[in-house]
């Protein structure tokens, strides 16, 4: 038998979000209790037409490399156009979003060929189901969902058709999952949702994320570490800025979902909230607790877009103290109302999102560099090759090595003697 046709337990091909990270590890569980084999099951992301491209690519790519293997399309891009992946004749199956995280999806696999689309309407699904997992491949940090769908419709966005609408796992279960998690070794969690600041009011109480936080740490002591994933700043409420600002083992870093700093386009991208918002918040959260850092999402050349409104997106990057930049230059995704507005040239857009990433890189070797000399703890993640530095991130989720032999999973107390290339450079202290 030639080794491309051995047969092998299923693998999951992740693309896109941290949701999808978690529940691509659902899907490896599914799989694995179906006894699937020979098969690749691609979680395929939609948030750009680049995203779904690349998807494509690699399925056809393991197609040619694997021709008797079975191949399963699951994800939002398979949700929101399944038609798409129907006629590439390299796909056996395709799951919905919903779909993809039942346990039956996998054992009726290639039972029915009348059955090879099977994707629900997403806008009907009303609960999130808790799904227990033991932990993750990489046995550091772990993601936990606690809600997943979207019920605003910021104008260059599809993922809510991916998604459906707003929907919170109730408390108790989130506290299990994490509790299983602490109780497998693993010292930090990570709160994921497609929006999460909207977690609670379709649970009873209408609990909030802020509540949600207190319950966790109130209810999980062993958890050592907990970080959020993304936050819509302008929906945070006294609990949530209480939970950030006062409980040491909520990690000082947050990520906001910016997209702009100007005013105009926040308006025409739908979004809730405008640039003074961004910065009375982060304000607020650093007089509060001043080593809190702050990354964002900023997308550059949106549909209108004038040098002048760029230039207050790059303004806001210093008016809110912004470590880590996630930046996007624009990319049209069909069945958005900004695909239907006046486009920005895509040279533009990409010089723009380079500006941005250059302007972001200075700000990260500031925060670097004010690093040298302090004690951090690192969570340990993964050993280089020599097997003499280990590298993990601080908790303000700086990137650093340890020239030291430690165990992937360990919190390591060290001190910082160096930065660079974005890596903070730091010696084992040793009680």
């Amino acid at each position: 038998m030639s080794e491309k046709n051995i047969i092998t337990p299923a693998k999951v091909i992740t693309f896109g979000c941290r949701l999808n990270m978690y529940e691509s590890e659902v899907i490896k569980g599914h799989a694995s209790d179906a006894g699937l084999k020979n098969a690749f099951i691609f979680n395929t992301c939609a948030v750009t037409a680049e995203a779904t491209r690349q998807a494509k690519q690699s399925i056809r790519r393991t197609r040619r490399d694997n021709p008797g293997a079975n191949i399963i399309v699951t994800g939002c891009a398979a949700q929101i156009d399944p038609k798409q992946f129907s006629i590439m004749e390299e796909v056996d199956q395709i799951f919905g979003n919903e779909e993809k995280l039942t346990a039956k999806s996998y054992h009726d696999f290639g039972i029915s060929k009348s059955m090879r689309v099977s994707v629900n309407d997403i806008m009907s699904i009303k609960k999130t189901a808790p799904h227990l997992i033991d932990g993750y491949a990489e046995r550091s940090r772990a993601f936990v969902q606690v809600q997943n769908g979207c019920d605003h419709r910021c104008t260059f966005c599809i993922i809510p058709f991916g998604r459906g609408n707003s929907r919170s796992v109730p408390a108790g279960e989130v506290v299990a999952q994490i509790q299983q998690l602490v109780d497998n070794d693993y010292q930090e969690v990570i709160i994921t949702g497609v929006d999460i600041t909207s977690y609670g009011p379709d649970l009873p109480g209408n609990p909030s994320l802020g509540m949600l936080c207190q319950k966790i740490l109130k209810n999980v002591p062993g958890l050592k570490r907990l970080r959020l994933s993304s936050i819509d700043s302008i929906e945070a409420d006294q609990a949530l800025f209480d939970v950030i600002t006062k409980e040491e083992r909520m990690m000082p870093h947050l990520h906001l979902s910016l997209q702009s700093g100007d005013n105009m386009i926040l308006k025409r991208m739908k979004r809730r909230h405008n640039r003074e918002d961004s910065i009375e918040f982060c304000n607020t959260v650093l007089e509060a607790r001043p080593d809190v850092v702050f990354g964002a999402d900023i997308i550059a050349g949106f549909p209108t877009e004038t040098e002048e409104m760029f230039q207050n997106s790059l303004k806001l990057v210093d008016d809110c103290n912004l470590t880590y930049l996630h930046v996007f230059p624009y990319s049209q995704r069909g069945g958005t109302p900004a695909a239907k507005m006046p486009q920005i040239n895509k040279s533009v857009r990409k010089e723009r999102a380079a500006r941005l990433r250059a302007r972001g890189e200075e700000k990260l070797n500031q925060m670097l560099k004010a690093q040298l000399g302090k004690a951090v703890n690192i969570l340990v993640e993964k050993s280089l090759k020599d097997k003499k530095t280990v590298i993990g991130h601080t908790e303000h989720f700086a990137s650093a090595t340890i020239n030291a032999d430690i165990a992937i999973g360990h919190i390591a107390k060290a001190r910082v003697t160096g930065y660079q290339d974005g890596l903070l450079i730091t010696e084992i202290i040793h009680d």
